[in-house]
């Protein structure tokens, strides 16, 4: 009888220390899939596998139907989308197009049902699909580039227009994350990407910005621990320091001056912008943070600079967020941040610019509307 009432005490407890799980089922009905495919989940979350395309495998029940059960607290905020195990076989719409991600807060114990007639290996998605892999202007590539602590990871490097014959000119340079998704759909892990080669060509040939280089830097399987305040994330700051951007001096153009060096990315991606920029004002004066990830579950970056009480950092710093799903539930800690950098004398107009995106999502589409902005910002002419 006391085990009894002890567990009943736990089960009181934990549900109000607000860690109830609700139970999540997922159903997806596949009619037609090949008999040799498996369809996996991948999501925002690590027990979605964290964007890793094989990493959950569903439950076939007969030749149509897969299933699978997840726990989730309240008010999680998930986004995710079905694969055959690789992002060369993502579930597409019928009209073979790539689909956004599909959201859901969880309130309750709920079934998602979800069916799927295309898939992006079938033969009518080269032919049909929207995005057709192309780069505007010149990049070089550097593969397998290693640093201490890290998985190894390419780079990306986009060339201004006059880069080739202005041979005596040197350039400011933008460093960005999540390198593959910048320039090509075909590299892109969503098959959409920011189009941030079209926007600066198209910036810089209207004289609206300074010619630029800018850096991508592939994301990898670690990313999550990459982009933060963790061991890893540290060790990632200290190889574009100490490994990417010397490389990127010696075997390019640039201006290797802190006040023609600028950082940037969304999500994680923004808020290692962020961290870049705060923590090393030696080598960074600009960030642009897209859709950042300041404060949100057991990410705090907030209390590093509300903890800062030395002089005023020199720092340029693009925000933005968008206003659906996932990002109504970032703005808070955005909000955060600018009233902390306001009480540290940063102006906004002048240090920082803040955009808010009415009726964006959390995606690539988006943020590539919005390169413009940061560009501008950060690198007016």
């Amino acid at each position: 009888m006391e085990n009894l009432l002890l567990i009943f005490v736990l089960a009181v407890l934990i549900s109000a220390s607000g860690l109830s799980q609700n139970k999540i089922t997922i159903k997806v009905i596949t009619p037609g899939i090949d008999p040799v495919s498996s369809v996996y989940i991948t999501g925002n979350n690590s027990k979605l596998g964290g964007w890793n395309p094989s990493a959950v495998k569903l439950e076939r029940i007969n030749d149509t139907l897969w299933t699978k059960i997840f726990y989730f607290k309240t008010d999680e905020s998930l986004e995710f989308k079905f694969t055959k195990g690789s992002w060369n076989t993502e579930a597409l719409t019928e009209n073979n197009e790539v689909p956004q991600n599909n959201t859901f807060l969880v309130s309750a114990d709920t079934v998602l049902f979800y069916s799927i007639k295309k898939w992006k290996d079938g033969a009518n998605y080269a032919v049909q699909s929207n995005f057709k892999g192309q780069i505007t202007g010149t990049v070089k590539y550097i593969y397998k580039m290693e640093g201490k602590g890290i998985n190894p990871r390419d780079l990306i490097i986009w060339l201004p227009p006059s880069y080739n014959s202005d041979t005596n000119k040197r350039y400011p340079v933008l460093y960005m994350h999540d390198g593959q998704n910048l320039f090509d759909p075909k590299t892109s892990t969503f098959g959409v990407d920011w189009q941030l080669d079209e926007a600066a060509d198209s910036l810089i040939k209207s004289r609206a910005i300074k010619e630029i280089i800018i850096v991508g830097i592939y994301n990898t399987p670690d990313r999550a621990a990459e982009y933060g305040d963790t061991q890893t994330g540290h060790f990632y700051m200290d190889f574009i320091i100490n490994t990417i951007k010397p490389y990127i001096d010696r075997n390019f153009r640039t201006l290797p001056d802190r006040q023609n060096t600028a950082t940037g990315g969304s999500s994680l991606g923004g808020l290692i912008s962020f961290m870049l920029v705060w923590e090393h004002p030696e080598i960074f004066s600009k960030a642009a943070c897209l859709s950042p990830a300041f404060h949100i579950e057991d990410i705090d970056y907030i209390e590093k600079v509300k903890n800062y009480s030395l002089d005023k950092k020199s720092l340029k710093i693009y925000i933005d967020i968008g206003t659906i799903g996932l990002e109504s539930r970032l703005k808070p800690g955005i909000d955060e941040m600018i009233f902390e950098l306001k009480k540290k004398g940063y102006q906004l107009g002048t240090d920082i610019d803040y955009f808010i995106d009415e009726g964006a999502i959390h995606n690539e589409t988006a943020w590539a509307k919005r390169n413009w902005r940061y560009l501008e910002f950060l690198f007016k002419k």
